[in-house]
């Protein structure tokens, strides 16, 4: 039987999708041309490629649309789980920006800046569920003006939820896959009534972690999604709800000397705790520790050891309400407005004495709980105007947020046994490591103008957008028995402001099925927030020195493309140049797994910039109407401009950085995927090579390039009786069984690593496979 849990992929037939030149056309037509399936954005000024359901048809349901998009060029994207759900290593990279540098967005609706333990936002596996996508679309440049976000250095991906049916129905599937995984979807949809429609629908999920852990180690996720929709004569209502609640175990970070002594699938000791405490005697002084230290069976030391690697806690409530009006036939409004409450905890098992509030040490126990907890209560309001007047069409748009987040870590010493982690700790902690709340004010606006000139072969967009975002710190004492201590996190204010961030863009039909295009955008990112990246999660002390020097993370991006779109053959090209300025770094001399202490003296500086060249090539043959066959291939230099001046305390070395590649940046990624799809029988094979990526500064230590496949294949048997659909699927991912360093921890990064110490990344998953059973009535 094949290894692990739930999981995963091939990709599905072609890809995506010719999106929409405005976001507001965009959300308001999810479905359009789906039946076109073509690989790049025809008519964009910019790189665009859109997703859309039937590319999802032989995906394993439940996967992550971000991680579906691995197969577009310059994208990397990475988890441990092949569905690409677990919060910690979900990680995209395009073009050379991160995760936290790209922008994201539901039905217009930002998502905030896809950090894990984030503060102003949310993943889009906990935002939708994924049988509700209408389509994806993915800017892997530049992002248009009117996106909702202050994190989008890079490109930006918006997704757009699926409208209500028009005719009533259901639809049902169950899954069932390896490591206990399984998967149960439902959906109802009431039909079209007086202009009326609405769906409803829910998941629930389990799988365990892959792990050599005995214990402790099942995920659970459930979700409810609502939508209601109301169209009438001059426009459209809509209102979405999603509530999601999520408790993920956790895998460790490992480094390169852990996994050379250790292995792949390295786990905690749950469910022997007597074993665990035993070891945990090895690391702690008092009077009952002595003589009872047991240590570590070799080649584990006594520093790898842990109970388990902790549990992920995530509940959302998501709500909007939009509206799309037709004030005449040339001049069209739209207004939104939200609201996002997020709770989360982090618990983990670590080593410290638990003395149980008494004097007695007969009930002493060498073990504590790291109890971490993150809030989330944002709401706001976005709106848009577009007039068409002659061969101009006019656009403005604003974006208003207010959000309070916190991050608070607490420790508890009353542990007297082994219990499960997965679930929010009740009662008063014993202390506390440190406790701020931050207040965020984001005001934004844009204004924009398409010409379209020749006969509308020739179009030229230019426009601007402003962004004022503010974030007030304060410390704050938690609720724990005993208040934070002189390293407490500082309060402080932190403003990234700039009114005019300018984007120009050209695109012109050369020659019929012949298009050229180049796009110039200028963008500013606000300060991250969180206690793990944002540079308001140090020391009061640091922060007097640090904080007004501190200039906001800038880039300007140049791209110009061709595309071809005949028939059966579709051709795209795109050379770009990205300068990517004020770099935020953060200092850290801690080990990485304590480089969340603020004892630690954790800073963070400007250090420059970073030069990003490259070029991406996207191919699509559909030779016949049932098989099509897509090849991607991307090239990317990304570059320190300058030398780092390395801080620990009062020592500063300078490292040769200049000219090394970006740490996780692939210079090259190929990808390829044959679909065939014929009287009811549906398969895909995917292959995706992978480049060496660094995860040092200096460019010493690397992982080498992989390369892994993933196969799908089933059949639809169409109508049976009442029921309208039946189809069966089976998927396998990382077919060959290929392991590989999946995600970095970008908090963790360092100028080197000569003994390949720096806990930095997550074993991919094994080999993994399942079968889904659907109906449609």
């Amino acid at each position: 039987m094949l290894r692990k849990s739930v999981s995963a992929f091939a990709v599905a037939t072609c890809l995506v999708l010719a999106t929409q030149a405005n976001a507001e056309d965009a959300s308001n037509d999810a479905t359009t041309g789906a039946e076109e399936i073509v690989v790049i954005g025809s008519g964009q000024t910019r790189s665009v490629s859109t997703l859309v359901p039937e590319n999802l048809d032989t995906l394993p349901p439940g996967t992550s649309v971000q991680k579906a998009l691995n197969f577009l060029p310059g994208v990397s994207a990475q988890s441990i789980d092949a569905l690409g759900v677990n919060e910690q290593s979900l990680t995209l990279q395009v073009r050379g920006f991160s995760t936290t540098h790209l922008g994201y967005t539901l039905d217009g609706i930002p998502l905030g800046d896809g950090a894990y333990n984030n503060y102003n936002g949310l993943t889009i596996s906990r935002a939708l569920i994924s049988e509700n996508l209408g389509r994806a679309d993915l800017a892997t440049g530049i992002a248009g003006l009117g996106i909702a976000s202050t994190s989008n250095l890079g490109g930006a991906l918006t997704y757009i939820t699926s409208d209500p049916r028009r005719d009533m129905g259901a639809q049902i599937s169950q899954s069932f896959g390896s490591e206990n995984a399984l998967r149960t979807f439902v959906r109802f949809d009431t039909g079209e009534y007086g202009g009326f429609s609405a769906y409803l629908s829910g998941q629930y999920t389990e799988q365990d972690l892959f792990v050599n852990q005995g214990a402790d180690k099942k995920s659970t996720g459930k979700q409810f999604n609502g939508k209601l929709k109301y169209q009438f004569d001059g426009g459209t209502i809509s209102a979405f709800v999603d509530i999601s609640r999520t408790n993920q175990a956790d895998n460790a970070y490992i480094s390169k000397d852990m996994l050379s002594r250790l292995g792949w699938d390295w786990g905690g000791y749950s469910p022997n705790w007597d074993a665990y405490v035993d070891l945990a005697y090895c690391t702690v002084t008092g009077p009952t520790a002595a003589d009872r230290c047991v240590p570590a069976t070799s080649p584990a030391k006594n520093g790898d050891v842990t109970y388990t690697n902790g549990q992920i806690l995530r509940n959302d409530e998501l709500y909007y309400l939009t509206g799309d009006f037709d004030l005449t036939s040339a001049l069209r409004a739209n207004v939104s407005v939200y609201h996002h409450k997020n709770k989360g905890a982090g618990n983990n098992w670590i080593v410290g004495w638990s003395k149980q509030g008494t004097a007695d040490t007969a009930d002493d126990v060498p073990v504590r709980i790291r109890d971490t907890r993150y809030t989330i209560d944002r709401s706001g309001v976005l709106g848009s105007l577009s007039w068409d007047v002659g061969f101009n069409r006019l656009q403005a748009g604003f974006w208003l947020e207010d959000n309070t987040s916190s991050a608070v870590r607490y420790i508890w010493q009353n542990v007297t046994g082994p219990f499960s982690l997965a679930r929010y700790l009740k009662g008063q902690p014993d202390s506390t490591t440190w406790a701020q709340e931050t207040k965020w004010k984001t005001r934004q606006f844009y204004v924009q103008n398409t010409v379209k000139l020749l006969d509308e072969t020739l179009s030229v967009d230019f426009g601007f957008k402003g962004t004022y975002a503010r974030s007030d710190a304060f410390a704050i004492d938690g609720i724990a028995k005993a208040p934070p201590g002189a390293q407490q996190f500082a309060s402080g204010s932190l403003t990234a402001e700039d009114y005019f961030l300018p984007q120009v863009g050209v695109h012109w039909y050369v020659a019929p099925d012949h298009e050229l295009f180049a796009s110039y955008a200028e963008n500013m990112a606000m300060f991250q927030g969180g206690f793990k990246l944002g540079p308001q999660s140090v020391t009061q002390d640091v922060w007097d020195a640090q904080g007004k020097t501190l200039r906001p993370q800038t880039s300007k991006s140049v791209e110009a493309g061709y595309r071809y779109v005949s028939g059966p053959l579709q051709i795209s090209l795109a050379g770009y140049w990205v300068d990517f300025n004020n770099r935020l770094l953060q200092y850290n001399p801690c080990p990485t797994n304590r480089q969340q202490e603020p004892g630690c003296g954790n800073s963070f500086h400007n250090v420059g910039s970073v030069t990003s060249k490259g070029v991406e090539l996207a191919v699509l043959w559909k030779p016949l109407p049932w098989l099509s066959w897509y090849n991607s291939a991307s090239y990317n230099k990304s570059t320190y401009d300058e030398d780092l001046d390395w801080c620990t305390g009062d020592t500063c070395v300078v490292k040769k950085t200049a000219g090394k590649q970006q740490v996780d940046t692939p210079k090259e990624m190929f990808a390829s995927v044959l679909s065939v799809n014929h009287a009811g029988f549906f398969a895909s094979l995917q292959g995706k090579y992978t480049g060496r990526r660094y995860y040092t500064f200096t460019n010493d230590q690397s992982f080498g390039g992989y390369t892994t496949f993933d196969l799908g294949f089933g059949y639809d048997f169409g109508n049976l009786g009442p029921l309208k659909g039946a189809k069966l699927s089976v998927n396998v991912t990382n077919l060959t069984d290929k392991r590989y360093a999946s995600n970095f921890d970008g908090s963790v990064f360092a100028p080197d690593d000569a003994a390949g110490t720096v806990k930095v990344f997550h074993s991919s998953a094994p080999r993994q496979a399942f079968a889904t059973l659907g109906f449609t009535f």
